[in-house]
């Protein structure tokens, strides 16, 4: 038998053989002795006959029940308390036990009982022998788990109410994000400096960058294990709307392989992909060119390492007075994430374009 969660019987054994100890000398000291182990017992419990009769109840069951031992001897379980005891599906496991030798463990019993009103019951059961003669007996014990279970239903409805609360502080950060990228875009078409109104679209660029991390990770399961593969799809698939549309004949394309993380880390990777595919587009093809991009997202994982990488096929690092730059404000921001990840930022040329890679090593 597999051991319960729950509280066990020790395995059956004959209390009442203890008669033919030395220390016991008749059949009164053995029965007394069986009932106070019984007694000592600080759950309710029931010793049955092989009829499912009442042999003797303990202290507790008397106490919980508030019943009487006269209410209580010889009578059947089920016409307990004017049939309080009388649940279908508690007759069936208890009727397999005697003839099965089947014990029956951490049976839940949702019940109401006249005397103690509604509880909810944990019921174990197993067959106990008795060597003097050929009758059967079962130990049937109860644990009480009413304020347990209630106990468990408060902390779900918390918990239901700490994710209504995350879901709307989620939807209204999306939304302040918003309109703080709209302020910034509506100002930048206002100003008449060049330099000012490059500095408002790379601010505009970043909000909204959060913006699709945050909505990307609201629409991931909350609290648990986040699938990177899935949410780096979503996440590029709005950048690739936003930022690139049809005007731009450029493909931006990921590729997984499965693996999780919790949420700061999805974060951090999501900022980190952003900032690589902002980079990509801005300086990696001039904007009178009219060839084919194409920007690559690979996550790569290994046990613990992982490796994740934007390439492009642009025109490269700055040589041979190309207009490429690797240094900036973006360039801060990835690696001021990876130092978070515990990860190295490596740049490499491609020929063409080049590739940023994010390498964390266990």
């Amino acid at each position: 038998m597999q051991p319960s969660k729950y509280r066990d019987f020790p395995p059956p054994v004959d209390i009442w053989s203890l008669a033919d100890s030395q220390s016991i000398k008749d059949a009164d000291d053995a029965s007394a002795l069986a009932q106070a182990i019984v007694d000592t017992i600080r759950d309710p419990l029931l010793v049955l006959d092989q009829n499912l009769r009442v042999v003797t109840a303990n202290r507790a069951f008397h106490q919980m029940f508030k019943m009487r031992d006269q209410d209580i001897h010889g009578r059947p379980i089920y016409g307990l308390g004017d049939g309080q005891w009388d649940i279908p599906e508690l007759r069936l496991l208890l009727e397999d036990v005697g003839p099965e030798h089947a014990p029956m463990e951490a049976y839940e019993v949702d019940w109401d009982f006249r005397s103690i009103g509604r509880r909810t019951l944990l019921l174990n059961a197993r067959e106990v022998f008795n060597q003097r003669n050929t009758h059967k007996l079962v130990l049937l014990a109860i644990e009480d788990i009413t304020d347990r279970r209630a106990a468990e239903r408060q902390m779900a409805d918390l918990l239901q109410q700490k994710e209504t609360l995350l879901q709307e502080m989620q939807h209204r950060v999306a939304n302040s994000l918003q309109i703080i990228a709209s302020i910034l875009m509506l100002k930048a078409r206002t100003v008449e400096s060049a330099e000012t109104r490059q500095h408002l679209r790379d601010a505009h660029d970043r909000v909204m960058s959060v913006a699709n991390v945050q909505q990307q990770l609201q629409a991931s399961a909350h609290g648990g294990a986040i699938e990177l593969g899935p949410y780096l799809s979503r996440l590029c698939d709005a950048l690739a709307t936003s930022m690139i549309g049809d005007s731009r004949p450029i493909t931006l394309k990921v590729e997984a392989d499965p693996g999780t993380g919790v949420s700061a880390e999805a974060v951090s990777i999501g900022l980190i992909t952003t900032e690589l595919v902002i980079n990509a587009l801005k300086h990696g093809f001039p904007s009178d060119s009219d060839d084919g991009g194409e920007i690559l997202v690979k996550y790569k994982v290994d046990q613990a390492n992982w490796r994740l990488s934007v390439s492009d096929n642009g025109v490269g690092l700055q040589q041979d007075g190309g207009r490429r730059r690797h240094t900036g404000l973006g360039t801060t921001i990835v690696e001021a994430l990876a130092h978070q990840l515990k990860a190295s930022v490596e740049i490499s040329n491609r020929s063409p374009g080049m590739t940023v890679s994010i390498v964390h090593t266990a």
